[in-house]
């Protein structure tokens, strides 16, 4: 928009050079002609005068110091020659006949006046006023600059506050200034952000709150179950009174995610500097007992690359997914995290892998594959990767691994 508003500050002041300097360069052009053709009309009438009189030596006198002093050139013709008047390509010709005061024609005086000095001059004149325009128009360009500055540093202002907004942070508020119709936009925008947060954060703290308080619930609930099986001899009871505990505990985990997810949408990223593979092998070093209960592989390689993660945020990134690659892993198989490139890590399981329409789908809250989750999961997992990658400034996908499995591929920025 600056550059627009800057373009059309020049060209307004182009516009305006050009209508008062062109009509005024032209008649200056007519002018400097005119000039010439009635000064060289003058020596010619002074010259055919002096030829008419016999006053030859005068005559002479006036040629030579014409010629002397200008470019131009004077020479006698003889009665016969018309009088008239020629512009060409080497310049004005003025023929003047010479009378006497009878009316006999005794000869003509014929004027040639070369037009280079006009041309150069004209040149001059023309240069001088295309300098000068230029300066006006880089001056007017910096004004302009300014200007548009000036005119919409408010709107820079709303959007930075919209790109608080987009990154989460409902805190976000426009300075309301500048003209009356972008302060009225920068107080209704400050009045929806207020009102969009106090809602949301409504909405976040109950499901907090409801995930908080349903853990006691459950926890007793389980409890009981078990205390109930413990004293049930009838297998179909028992099996009854296992199908409800195993719901429970999905139950429990699924509140977990519920709690893990609210909080993941309710902190602003503030991203910092991360060593990747440092926080690789400290999440191996806290799967390796899960992992080597089922004889599965835990790999990292690649490149030690730094990106911009919140302090937290990639721990528990690499805390879901691996917990996902665990899950369908088979007995003995290689989960894979590699660093391929700046910003980019890569987490490849074993697994059956999922179809195409089960990826497109795998981040969408409560949405559990089998391939993905196993019977157990919440199918909040990979819902909160993509909120706190995405809450980072990065990006999430899923891909078929080239050996079989699943690839999820964590784009970050670079630190």
């Amino acid at each position: 928009m600056i550059r627009q508003l800057v373009w059309s500050y020049v060209l307004l002041v182009a516009v305006a050079i050009a209508a008062f300097t062109v009509p005024v360069a032209f008649t200056l052009n007519n002018q400097l002609y005119g000039d010439a053709e009635n000064t060289a009309r003058r020596e010619a009438d002074t010259a055919a005068l002096l030829l008419a009189s016999g006053d030859t030596r005068s005559l002479s006198a006036l040629v030579d110091a014409y010629e002397r002093q200008t470019p131009g050139k004077i020479d006698v013709l003889g009665p016969e020659v018309p009088p008239g008047k020629v512009w060409d390509s080497e310049g004005l010709k003025l023929t003047v006949q010479a009378a006497r005061p009878d009316g006999t024609i005794v000869g003509a005086i014929r004027l040639s006046y070369p037009d280079d000095p006009i041309i150069d001059r004209l040149w001059y004149i023309w240069g001088f006023r295309a300098a000068l325009a230029v300066g006006v128009l880089v001056v007017a360009a910096f004004l302009g600059l300014w200007l548009a500055r000036r005119v919409t540093r408010p709107l820079r202002e709303l959007n930075a506050m919209a790109g608080r907004l987009r990154d989460g942070d409902l805190t976000a508020r426009a300075e309301e200034t500048g003209p009356p119709e972008t302060r009225t936009l920068a107080r209704t925008l400050n009045t929806a952000t207020e009102t969009i947060g106090t809602l949301v954060g409504s909405q976040r703290a109950f499901i907090g709150d409801a995930s908080h308080q349903l853990r006691t619930p459950l926890t007793a609930l389980r409890l009981s179950l078990d205390n109930v099986a413990d004293g049930v001899d009838d297998p179909h009871v028992r099996e009854d009174v296992e199908m409800a505990t195993a719901e429970v505990v999905r139950m429990s985990r699924l509140v977990n995610g519920l709690l893990a997810l609210a909080r993941a949408e309710a902190n602003v990223a503030h991203p910092e500097p991360v060593q990747v593979l440092d926080v690789v092998a400290e999440r191996f070093t806290a799967w390796r007992a899960a992992a080597d209960e089922r004889s599965i592989s835990l790999v990292s390689e690649g490149f030690d690359i730094r990106v911009l993660a919140t302090p937290g945020h990639l721990e528990q990134v690499l805390d879901n997914v691996l917990s996902n690659a665990l899950e369908v892993s088979p007995d003995g198989g290689t989960i894979l995290v590699r660093t391929t490139r700046p910003g980019l890590l890569e987490v490849i399981d074993s697994g059956p892998g999922l179809p195409d329409a089960d990826r497109a789908r795998a981040f969408d809250r409560f949405w559990r594959g089998q391939g993905l989750t196993g019977k157990g999961g919440s199918g909040l997992g990979l819902a909160i990767v993509k909120q706190l990658v995405t809450d980072d400034g990065g990006s999430v996908g899923l891909a078929a691994a080239s050996g079989g499995g699943l690839c999820v591929r964590i784009r970050l920025s670079p630190a």
